[in-house]
């Protein structure tokens, strides 16, 4: 560890933070760059706390948090620091290149993250988790752990029916599926004697398992109704949208959707922002592939149900197509419309004030 004398004269001071489950990993950087001190603070909060007083008696006229993993180990640290009304930016992962060079370890890696951030590398400002989108969210990890367990029910079940006995399974492979969940929950096995009595206990039990799951997705989706259209009843109202989507889009914003700055930055957000990939005589874009990949499937979504019902969208495809381009090229073009769109049915939540917290 290395340690210095403070000096009172400090402008700012920047607190890189490498975040663990256990244990949390801090160094001090002054104005330009030189490391104050560093320690390790257990996560927890009365380890918060301790680390931001840590920080705190270094006696800077500015002090500003560079946190990794703001999202899930540090997410607890985050609001700590913000409760304290202490600046914050969210530090992705190092470099690999540097890492290859210099090494690694927390140490370097929270001084990375101190470094990122006063060079003015990282300026995103972490999401706060204390709203209704962090309640959305919640519920919507359930039910997406729902979904996943019901398909896969659903698998599991067609899949017992192909080895079956003959007679059982020729009465039910030609059900359709809520027959054949309706049908297979009634059954009747009885002493488990026989192979037979055996497959029929298998199958009740995997289709009433689906009829739960079923059950409490269908509660979940009434709770992300509800909350959804609480928050933004024009956003669920919009074609093709719906709750489900407006769920994705809002977690992808936060509850402090002013972090997100501009309507170009939430494009780049949902990964549907197109970025120069031009080369000698040939001037060309890219989508940028940095963007939030569940908000980009929800725009996929959203568009496609458009294209099939929606009939300025039909009439935009038509157009498009007699110019000459292909269907992949108008589903790119229709999702930026889409997300520059959702972004105006947006600003009922962006305040006036902006939070966003510059490295100057």
């Amino acid at each position: 560890m290395t340690s210095m004398n403070p000096d009172p004269r400090l402008r700012r001071v920047v607190i890189g933070v490498d975040t663990h489950k256990y244990v949390h990993v801090a160094v001090a950087l002054d104005d330009i760059g030189g490391r104050l001190d560093d320690r390790s603070f257990p996560a927890d909060r009365a380890g918060y706390e301790q680390l931001i007083d840590w920080a705190a008696d270094l006696g800077a006229r500015r002090l500003i948090f560079a946190i990794e993993g703001t999202g899930s180990y540090g997410v607890g640290l985050t609001s700590a620091v913000r409760r304290r009304g202490i600046g914050v930016v969210e530090v992705l992962r190092t470099d690999r290149r540097d890492r290859r060079l210099r090494g690694k370890s927390d140490t370097l890696d929270a001084e990375n993250a101190a470094r990122a951030a006063l060079s003015g590398n990282a300026t995103s400002v972490p999401k706060t988790n204390d709203g209704t989108v962090e309640m959305i969210r919640q519920i919507k990890v359930a039910k997406d752990v729902a979904v996943k367990a019901r398909t896969s029910a659903m698998i599991t079940l067609k899949a017992v029916i192909v080895t079956a006995a003959p007679e059982l399974r020729e009465q039910l492979q030609p059900l359709s599926k809520m027959a054949l969940i309706n049908r297979c929950a009634a059954l009747r096995p009885g002493s488990i004697t026989t192979v037979a009595a055996a497959t029929k206990h298998t199958l009740r039990s995997i289709a009433r398992r689906w009829q739960q799951l079923n059950d409490e997705i269908k509660t979940h989706e009434k709770l992300l109704t509800e909350l959804t259209t609480q928050l933004v009843p024009q956003l669920v109202a919009a074609f093709g949208v719906g709750a489900d989507t407006a769920a994705e889009l809002l977690i992808v914003a936060g509850d402090n959707i002013d972090r997100v700055r501009s309507e170009a930055a939430w494009a780049r957000l949902c990964g549907v922002a197109p970025i120069p990939a031009s080369s000698g005589l040939t001037t060309r874009h890219r989508l940028n592939r940095g963007g939030h990949r569940q908000a980009n499937a929800a725009l996929y979504r959203s568009v496609i149900v458009r294209m099939q019902h929606h009939q300025p969208t039909r009439a935009y495809v038509t157009r498009r197509t007699s110019e000459g381009k292909t269907k992949a090229e108008i589903i790119r073009c229709l999702k930026r419309l889409l997300a520059r769109e959702i972004w105006a049915l947006l600003r009922p939540l962006r305040s006036t004030n902006t939070t966003t917290t510059a490295i100057t």
